[in-house]
């Protein structure tokens, strides 16, 4: 069965990069929609998506209620009143107290902290002055805006521990853009706690944020495909584009935005955004609706029969509010492609945490693991506990008292028992299994996505290591109709919270990372620990795990769902799903004190005996089968599978068993697979590492190449962006 179809397909040669034959490439693509229509939008280089109806639509649902301690409903209401003659805000809807417990938590500088300011920021620069809010409610947003922190190394006032995190990717931009904004907004004012003038702040901001915007057109995002953390990057882009008065920034944030949202756009399917993550919880991975990518998807490519689930989503707030940004059309033909395509992707930065400190490490890309500029790059990673970088976390850490912060608690024990930084090191390296658990380096996914379903996986990620808010694979078929595997650190909590999970926890990351690969609507995940569990503490909390593998598979969501043996089979109007557990899975109901979500029917798939398992999925149409689920699951039973631990002539470090795995695929022909071994399908290797910045059929862009051209054969958008020099077109469909 062929699943491909030329509709959408690239028509750009093999290897365009940048440069001048990029550059002439660009011109025959962007010139195949015929002369230049008359463009509608103000800049007349950028020919955004009409998504005005969408926007107000979300308005006016954000609208329905007043949440006077929500800051993003302050502005969905002050924004409608904008753009909706129909509609007048309740003046001194938000009074003068409404706020009071943020502007506390920010004296507090406690977590999170910059994303209130960023809100905050939003509302001043937009609205300022607006009845809706309390003559007070605006000056005390002047005072706070003043009065914070806007990087570690500023002042602290004494008696106060900043609990703030600067380190990860989300919050470094979100840092930077407050802090530029901050001081283009109050130029001559002396900020209180920092003692620096807003022209100082303004200066010390935009290298930053340059830096920060380079690094992701460079590597793409450390915390990859996050359902999660994606909308809390769109956020400060947003509000860059929006008031930023520095062309450089503005240009460059919007090009990083587009691209954002266009691995959104690819990884969209019904609303969910159903891609393997980075960073990823419970509360997102077990339905979309509570993604925090959901209603900002839903605003943007309305692809989901579901309606807004918050009225006070800050994310899609502040995209209802956009008046500068503008959409490429081309991003929106990608999320309503309806035809089978195959999308890889390479994101982040090469760091091996298991090679030896006996061997010199340099760092990539000219980087150093030396001195603060580049440690926020590798914490930025989540590689605060490798080896490599662990010199100058406790030098920071001694240099600004993180070690008595909120989240270095965690860790304080540990130092104290491992006594010194060398013997720090070697636990690091040691142990780098379970040790360097945050860490979110190189990745290489694959997602195939079809009108019926999509499968996503990461390829042999950092296999037989923990990962707290890894998401390994999906399968999705509906907000709701998802499936996926886990290896748990701990049982299901007994509350009544549907959303309590620890991190890691049963839901939450992983103890241990597969080793995945995947061609089209075909994977396997191999499942084998490499590390032992410590029993003790302070070592407990970081190295153990359950003695099973299990997979999320929420039957109420599902038309039909059967099992029979190692399979397990389940029907969704006309995407099907069979699912092998090597250990055969049972579905298990943990009871009333085990929260369901409103699920009826048991959803928990447990593959007892062992934490090392292997899982086989295979998806299918009705359109392939001949519109018969009967046909596609005997298919499926017929197939050998042959399964074959290896427990000899291992690496003297490797924790057995490991796994050879056969599997004759009724689509693919024979697919194999080990531990160690390549991807064999139909006994040609498929490559699953290495892939190109992306391959899919708008783009080819190869890895570390700044620029970027997306290219709809069918429609002739187009978008073009040339990062270095801050140049952004973007093309509709061609016109009649």
């Amino acid at each position: 069965m062929d699943h491909r179809s030329s509709r959408g397909r690239s028509v750009l040669p093999s290897g365009s990069g940048s440069g001048l034959g990029l550059l002439l490439v660009a011109a025959l693509v962007l010139g195949a929609a015929g002369p230049e229509p008359r463009c509608r939008e103000r800049s007349r280089r950028v020919c955004g998506a009409d998504i005005a109806a969408r926007q107000l639509d979300y308005l006016v649902f954000a609208t329905q209620s007043v949440e006077p301690g929500s800051i993003a409903n302050a502005i969905a209401h002050m924004e409608r009143d904008r753009v909706d003659p129909s509609y007048a805000a309740p003046a001194g809807a938000f009074g003068a107290d409404a706020w009071d417990g943020r502007f506390a938590k920010l004296a507090g500088f406690e977590d999170t902290s910059d994303f209130d300011v960023l809100e905050l920021v939003s509302a001043y620069l937009g609205y300022r002055g607006d009845p809706a809010l309390a003559p007070e409610l605006w000056d005390k947003i002047e005072t706070a805006i003043l009065g914070f922190k806007y990087w570690y190394d500023q002042p602290t006032p004494e008696g106060i521990i900043d609990d703030m995190w600067y380190w990860s990717e989300n919050h470094q931009i979100i840092f930077h853009t407050i802090e530029y904004l901050a001081g283009q907004t109050f130029p001559n004012r002396t900020f209180t706690v920092t003692g620096m003038t807003g022209k100082e702040h303004r200066r010390h901001a935009r290298p930053l944020i340059l830096r920060w915007l380079e690094h992701r057109a460079r590597f793409g995002f450390d915390e990859w495909h996050s359902n999660v953390y994606y909308p809390l990057d769109v956020k400060p882009l947003l509000t860059l584009v929006e008031f930023t008065r520095d062309r450089e920034i503005t240009e460059k944030a919007a090009m990083i935005l587009d691209r954002l949202l266009f691995d959104l756009a690819l990884h969209s399917f019904r609303g969910a955004f159903g891609a393997t993550h980075g960073r990823s919880y419970k509360k997102d991975k077990n339905t979309a609706l509570h993604e925090n990518t959901f209603n900002l998807s839903k605003l943007l490519f309305d692809q989901t029969e579901y309606g807004y689930t918050s009225r006070g989503d800050s994310t899609a707030v502040m995209m209802a509010r956009a008046r500068r940004y503008r959409l490429p059309e081309v991003i929106l033909d990608v999320a309503a492609s309806d035809v089978p395509f195959a999308d890889r992707e390479r994101m982040g930065i090469e760091l091996d945490e298991l090679a030896s400190p006996a061997s010199p490490y340099p760092a990539p890309y000219g980087l150093s693991f030396e001195g603060e500029e580049d440690v926020v790059v590798w914490w930025s990673m989540g590689a605060l506990t490798t080896w490599q970088v662990l010199p100058s976390v406790y030098a920071m850490a001694d240099r600004y008292g993180l070690w008595e912060t909120e989240l270095f608690q965690p860790f304080l024990e540990l130092r104290d028992a491992l006594v010194t930084l060398e013997l720090a090191q070697g636990f690091a390296w040691a142990f780098a299994e379970a040790a360097a658990l945050e860490l979110m380096k190189e990745v290489d996914t694959y997602t195939y996505r079809t009108p019926d379903y999509m499968l996503s996986s990461a390829q042999d990620y950092r296999k037989g290591s923990r990962g707290n808010q890894y998401h390994a694979w999906q399968a999705t078929f509906d907000a709701n109709a998802q499936v996926f595997t886990t290896h748990p650190v701990v049982p299901p909590r007994e509350n009544t919270d549907w959303r309590d999970d620890p991190d890691p926890g049963n839901w939450t990351g992983t103890a241990s990372m597969p080793r995945s690969a995947q061609h089209e609507n075909v994977a396997i995940h191999l499942y084998a620990p490499q590390y032992i569990p410590i029993p003790t503490e302070p070592f407990r909390s970081f190295m153990r795990y359950e003695p099973y593998t299990h997979a999320y598979f929420p039957q109420d969501h599902f038309d039909e769902v059967v099992q029979d043996g190692n399979w397990t089979f389940g029907r969704f109007r006309d995407g099907y799903i069979a699912l092998y557990s090597w250990r055969v899975a049972e579905f298990v109901d943990h009871g009333p004190a085990v929260p369901t979500n409103g699920m009826l029917e048991p959803f928990d798939l447990i593959a007892y005996g062992g934490p090392d398992n292997v899982w086989i999925v295979e998806c299918g149409r009705a359109a392939d089968w001949g519109g018969s689920f009967t046909d596609f699951q005997n298919a499926i039973r017929a197939a050998s599978v042959i399964v074959t631990p290896v427990t000899e002539g291992l690496p003297g470090s490797a924790v057995p068993p490991f796994f050879e795995v056969e599997y004759q695929s009724p689509s693919l022909g024979t697919v194999s697979f080990s531990w160690e071994g390549p991807l064999l399908v139909a006994g040609e290797e498929v490559p699953i590492r290495g892939y190109p910045r992306y391959e899919n059929p708008w783009t080819r862009t190869e890895f570390l190449d700044r620029n970027l051209l997306l290219h709809d054969a069918e429609t002739g958008a187009s978008l073009w962006q040339e990062f270095e020099k801050g140049k952004r077109m973007a093309r509709p469909p061609r016109w009649p």
